[in-house]
């Protein structure tokens, strides 16, 4: 259960970063340079967003957890993140299920996908650097 709440506490903080971003990306951003570019500048404040999160999730959460409960976090993270982006891609959006998953531009598609990636693998990453609940180096 502890690794249940910390996916969905990682997930909630990303997934409230990425909605406050894609509506700034939507409503100022594609007007102004499309789809492409619009994407792919917000792609670093969300990579920001991944790193800070699974960093304060590693420190807050899985201090004392080792490097597979940590990939297990990031996975649950993944499967909760994706299945909150396709129902609001359903829903809000309209789109069916192929269209949401296959429908994305090609370049900033794969970054995209590559993105999730890292973001399934940031609090596993993280936690090899050896840092406790407290920033400190562990011994071994």
């Amino acid at each position: 259960m502890h690794l249940l709440t910390s996916s969905a506490v990682y997930v909630a903080v990303v997934f409230a970063t990425g909605f406050l971003l894609g509506a700034v990306r939507v409503l100022w951003l594609v007007p102004r340079l499309g789809v492409r570019a619009a994407e792919l500048l917000e792609l670093p404040f969300m990579l920001a967003a991944v790193f800070f999160a699974a960093r304060w999730i590693n420190r807050r959460f899985l201090g004392a957890c080792s490097q597979s409960a940590r990939l297990i976090v990031g996975v649950l993270a993944l499967a909760l993140l994706l299945g909150a982006e396709l129902v609001l891609a359903v829903t809000l959006r309209g789109l069916s299920l192929q269209e949401a998953i296959l429908d994305r531009d090609p370049v900033s598609g794969t970054a995209y996908y590559v993105s999730l990636c890292v973001f399934a693998l940031m609090p596993w990453y993280l936690g090899r650097r050896g840092r406790d609940a407290r920033g400190r180096n562990h011994a071994g």
